[in-house]
């Protein structure tokens, strides 16, 4: 769990997916990185048993798997608190708001 924590973009994901979930179309415009990308590192972390995925379609729309030990409570507990002042964070909040809000382009 502490590598998947480890990566930048593996922790932007972990903290858009605190707040919902999202499909990887959406994911990839707020993070505005490439869809491989985003898919590599959504697939490391549901190896790590930290997001699960849910197929509806042609979309795939993960949310973070709901803790399963007291230590896996406090991790994702840190993903609202030890981690909020992480650059770009905030930047990535704001989008996935907006994004919400208009109904993104998943169905």
């Amino acid at each position: 769990m502490f590598r998947a924590f480890a990566d930048r973009t593996r922790l932007r994901l972990l903290h858009l997916l605190k707040d919902g979930e999202l499909c990887v179309s959406d994911i990839v415009t707020i993070l505005d990185v490439p869809q491989a990308r985003v898919s590599r590192h959504l697939g490391y972390l549901h190896r790590a048993g930290l997001v699960d995925v849910r197929k509806q379609g042609l979309w795939a729309f993960y949310r973070l798997r709901p803790p399963e030990s007291p230590f896996h409570q406090r991790l994702v507990g840190c993903l609202g608190h030890c981690f909020a002042g992480v650059p770009g964070l905030a930047t990535d909040s704001r989008r996935a708001a907006k994004i919400k809000r208009t109904g993104g382009c998943c169905p």
